[in-house]
């Protein structure tokens, strides 16, 4: 796929100064600032000051009538990319969440996802509801090419390192003599309030759920979880949500699907199928 009228720019101030939304930053785009909506939040310093993104332009158009000043004030541009430097190299990160779920919709049409060849037919956004059980939005359901009906969330995983540690960690570390693409990708992480909290309640509610419609159906359950960069060789639920990662084991021994979706982008707004089977690593 691809991302059209694309531009780089760098992040001033997130929350911006004129908007304070965690979700809104301030951006410089060849020397001019503009508000630019950051779907990622931060994304871990991928999308946070100084950072240096790739933006695509904003359709403002509205006839709904302005409420308050503030309300005539309007994010320009998206941010898409982020662009790191890494011992030499360029990376290019998709950091914005529904780039995730577009890129699998189209792998979905191409048939590049190995593990769900031919499927016969397959819808977005799909509510499903058995109470006390499941009552979730999943991205995608549809029926395979031998009529099995499946499920499959998709998770946006931009974030990786060369080892899945906490930031105190990190910090005593030393990778000079690492290769620049062997880092783990990893996921969830993010902000939260106490260490002891789940990262993402919605994440571990989805893979729960799937876990236990696997467990009482012949639906096939998949997690997707999409990797967009390729200074990586290997993937774990991260080790800062033990919770998360216990309910990622459960899922696999209950018979949950696990892609690892491994794509490339370039400043162009290009993006490339690499894999769908990037090495997992087990959790013990």
């Amino acid at each position: 796929m691809k991302i059209e009228n694309l531009v780089p720019g760098s992040v001033v101030k997130r929350p911006s100064k004129i908007i304070k939304s965690p979700y809104v930053a301030d951006v410089n785009i060849n020397n001019t600032e503009f508000l630019a909506h950051t779907a990622a939040l931060g994304c871990c310093g991928l999308c946070d000051t100084g950072a240096s993104i790739l933006l695509a332009p904003l359709n403002n158009t509205s006839k709904k009538p302005k409420k308050n000043k503030e309300d005539t004030i309007k994010c320009v541009y998206s941010a898409q990319l982020s662009v790191i430097i890494e011992k030499g190299n360029e990376i290019i990160i998709g950091i914005h969440p529904k780039l995730a779920e577009q890129l699998v919709e189209n792998c979905l049409i191409k048939n590049y996802l190995s593990c769900l060849q031919d499927c016969k037919k397959y819808r977005r956004e799909t509510a499903l509801f058995v109470e006390n059980k499941v009552d979730s939005r999943f991205d995608f359901t549809g029926m395979d090419k031998n009529n099995i009906p499946f499920i499959m969330e998709v998770k946006n995983v931009p974030l990786a390192d060369y080892e899945d540690l906490c930031l105190k960690d990190r910090k005593k570390m030393n990778y000079d003599e690492r290769s620049y693409d062997s880092k783990i990708a990893y996921f969830p992480d993010g902000y939260r309030k106490k260490s002891t909290d789940p990262v993402s309640p919605r994440a571990l509610k989805h893979i729960r759920e799937l876990t236990l419609i696997k467990k009482e159906s012949i639906t096939r359950c998949i997690m997707c979880y999409v990797i967009q960069r390729t200074d990586v060789d290997r993937f774990q639920p991260s080790i800062i949500d033990p919770e998360y990662r216990q309910a990622f084991k459960e899922a696999v021994e209950a018979g949950v699907e696990i892609i690892t979706l491994v794509v490339r982008w370039t400043r162009d707004g290009e993006a490339y199928f690499v894999k769908d089977d990037l090495f997992i690593v087990p959790v013990l």
